[in-house]
């Protein structure tokens, strides 16, 4: 496997093991896309609105009430809904201790336009993204960076809610914080140590007990520091990537890597490894963010052998995913991944297949990726990506099988324009 001498840490999962735990009512209002408090449901066209009478009920897993961004479906309340237009309030912050360098807008250009693209394609055009800066410089805090104690793994309190309420009440004589779904944080990259070192970014999600402006309360908040440089001198390319990963959590998706980094999904998914080149979400993720419609969602319970055909997840139209469940809490997804849209490292396009598990908690590995050629070393050239898992997807005339489970995944063949016909037998 190649690695870089450089590469990154494992990221911060006992930070979000902490924030996931203040994830409680707060939701937005439709219509406005404005946050508003004391709601139990998250309005707009978010989590996927499937009742549990549907033909997809028994697809709709979920996890116990103490889980921790489960992956079940539907999304549970209080993230920002992910379809329709929604807009991020952009400030970029600087320190005493830690002056911005350059201009606070060549800081925004680090990820804007790329991230709306990301967004755009990733959601086939259903996510409007809609970065603002109504405060186009720096944003100085009152107070030197180092006297927040932010540190990897830093709890909301009481550093973070230092530091919110002073971007509050800084940026309030601009900002009109009732007409933004959710808040990004630019940190000046010299403020904190290099994300070669340890990553310091971070999201707090669905937090009522967050400081209020305006009248609503600053419960969705993404915060970034250091480059997400992975030393392999693609940043200008891939640097940006760590904004879409933490405004995933914002969506309500959990992490996908574990403390022993991404071996359980590799780079099939970003909110698993968010460095280097690019990819996309997993099909799962697409239908708990509404980007999916139900008919593309074949929801497998019948016993016995049925053929289904896959499209490309990375084009719109068609079916996308596959669910076999196996409890009320897990199942396995199937996917078709090709080397196209955000998927642009794939390097052995095929049939992903992936154990979901609604049960355990972000950081912990809620997502398992099956290897079609296990100790292979993986395809990929990329640098700082999970190799060994780069060749997972099966290709026609290869199958899965779990026999404890009784069920059977077999890719039967590929048409012309790239879909793929499998056979599913579960007894």
């Amino acid at each position: 496997m190649q690695q870089s001498s450089r590469r990154i840490r494992p990221r911060r999962v006992a930070a979000l093991v902490s924030v996931t735990a203040l994830t409680f009512a707060v939701s937005t209002s439709a219509g406005t896309g404005h946050l508003t408090a004391g709601s139990t449901t998250a309005a707009g066209a978010g989590p996927i609105a499937l009742s549990r009478s549907s033909v997809h009920g028994p697809c709709m897993i979920n996890g116990g009430p103490a889980v921790q961004m489960s992956e079940g479906v539907p999304t549970s309340g209080g993230y920002s809904r992910s379809t329709g237009t929604v807009r991020a309030l952009t400030l970029m912050v600087d320190f005493s201790d830690a002056p911005g360098r350059g201009r606070a807008l060549d800081r925004y250009r680090e990820f804007f336009p790329q991230t709306q693209d990301w967004f755009r394609t990733s959601s086939y055009g259903r996510l409007d993204y809609r970065p603002e800066t109504p405060v186009p410089d720096w944003l100085r805090m009152p107070k030197p960076f180092r006297s927040y104690d932010i540190e990897r793994g830093a709890p909301f309190d009481p550093g973070y809610r230092r530091l919110v309420q002073d971007i509050v009440a800084a940026a309030d004589p601009q900002v009109d914080f009732r007409s933004y779904d959710f808040l990004n944080v630019l940190v000046t990259p010299n403020a904190g140590p290099s994300a070669l070192d340890t990553v310091l970014s971070v999201t707090f999600a669905g937090n009522p007990e967050a400081p209020v402006a305006d009248g609503v309360p600053v419960s969705n908040a993404s915060f970034v520091y250091s480059r997400q440089d992975d030393g392999s001198g693609t940043y200008d390319r891939t640097g940006y990537r760590v904004l879409p990963h933490e405004n995933g959590h914002v969506f309500g998706l959990p992490d996908l890597y574990t403390q022993e980094g991404g071996g359980a999904v590799g780079h099939w998914d970003i909110m698993s490894e968010d460095w280097g080149a690019n990819n996309d979400l997993l099909g799962w993720h697409k239908w708990k963010l509404g980007w999916l419609d139900g008919t593309q969602v074949n929801c497998v319970t019948t016993p016995g052998t049925t053929e289904y055909t896959l499209t490309p997840l990375a084009r719109p139209g068609g079916a996308k995913l596959l669910f076999v469940p196996l409890s009320d809490r897990t199942g396995y997804a199937v996917e078709l991944r090709t080397r196209e849209g955000n998927d642009e490292t794939v390097c052995r396009p095929g049939v992903l297949i992936y154990k979901v598990d609604a049960d355990v908690d972000t950081g912990m590995g809620p997502v398992k990726v099956y290897d079609s050629q296990r100790d292979s070393g993986g395809c990929t050239r990329s640098p700082n990506v999970h190799a060994e898992l780069s060749d997972a997807p099966f290709a026609p005339g290869e199958e899965f099988r779990d026999l404890g489970k009784g069920v059977r995944i077999q890719v039967a063949g590929a048409d012309a324009d790239g879909n793929y016909r499998l056979l599913v037998t579960r007894r």
